[in-house]
């Protein structure tokens, strides 16, 4: 998995010096300079949608034992930096989610369980964010073609959502039990208890129909609350766009950037779609690319910090251990 993703990595790297040469650097660095403390204000916009999945993921929790929102919050913050700044294939940041969430107190099955379904339920709002920032896209160009095929390539994905959910809704985790069995041994079992409580346990999530619907309003919102980074990043940038422009900006190129998980941070995937996409509203490749970079240093000042502190987190975890041993 690790030469996979270090082979992915040079190839986003490649594509993104590819997407740089020829440009006129000079006005796009003059660009982000001109954005000045503005990329920060943008940046920390991030934790806006950061709040809105953690409530997202909140609601699915029973009453009782359910954390709270700023903590919540903080798990979010470390998963999304995992994910998006380390070679995890995107799902590393879960791994650690459930590992504070049991530290904290909470079980195995159910801390993992929330985490799949949360997941779940993210795809499919993803899919519906995309389907809108289509939607967008077909009344703000004249492209037709441009426009189809996006349809046609966000279509393609929905029989892979139906699988996903129908897997965990109708009970088939345990066969999948069988396999981390197989890799993991008795750890798995140790963490979740065995796969038929996790299948237990991620069933009844879903049974719990208003808490699901609730789940996905909030994470609705929280996708549209990025097209917010990229309105306010444009802003300062000194290219202003409208706010239904930067929704379908941010839809599309959250689609790209997912679609190339394996991408250790959609590198070069991500710049190209701004690229692409930039395009079709007008924006220049110069402005487009400089956006790309404003995102860039959103992960580096959103981002870092988390992942200092998560490793900190876990080197005093690590410290009270030897120190119990001795």
């Amino acid at each position: 998995m690790i030469r996979v993703a270090t082979l992915c990595g040079l190839l986003g790297l490649s594509l993104a010096t590819f997407l740089f040469i020829g440009r006129d650097l000079g006005l796009l660095l003059g660009t982000l300079l001109a954005a000045g403390w503005g990329l920060v204000w943008a940046s920390l916009f991030h934790f806006v949608s950061m709040a809105l999945n953690a409530r997202a993921w909140q609601v699915l929790f029973p009453g009782r034992r359910r954390p709270s929102l700023a903590f919540t919050t903080w798990l979010i913050w470390a998963r999304e930096s995992v994910n998006g700044l380390l070679p995890v294939a995107r799902v590393g940041g879960e791994v650690v989610c459930a590992r504070l969430l049991m530290r904290w107190g909470m079980r195995g099955a159910p801390a993992v369980g929330s985490l799949v379904v949360d997941m779940t339920l993210s795809l499919a709002t993803q899919f519906a964010f995309t389907l809108l920032g289509v939607a967008l896209l077909a009344f703000r160009t004249d492209d037709e073609a441009t426009v189809a095929k996006l349809a046609l390539a966000t279509l393609a994905a929905l029989p892979l959502v139906g699988v996903i959910v129908a897997v965990q809704r109708y009970g088939a985790i345990e066969l999948l039990g069988r396999l981390f069995r197989a890799l993991f041994r008795d750890r798995f079992a140790q963490v979740v208890g065995g796969a038929r409580r996790l299948d237990r346990r991620v069933r009844n999530l879903y049974r719990r129909r208003g808490a699901v619907l609730a789940c996905c309003g909030w994470q609705m919102l929280g996708w549209i609350a990025g097209g917010g980074e990229i309105w306010l990043a444009l802003h300062y940038l000194g290219h202003p766009i409208s706010v239904w422009d930067a929704v379908l900006l941010e839809a599309l190129a959250q689609a790209v950037s997912s679609a190339a998980f394996v991408v250790p941070a959609a590198i070069g995937v991500q710049e190209g779609g701004f690229l692409l996409f930039g395009a079709l509203l007008g924006l220049g490749p110069e402005v487009a690319l400089a956006l790309a970079l404003a995102r860039r240093v959103r992960d580096v000042i959103v981002f870092g910090p988390a992942l200092i502190a998560w490793q900190a987190i876990e080197g005093r975890w690590l410290w009270r251990r030897a120190m119990r041993s001795a």
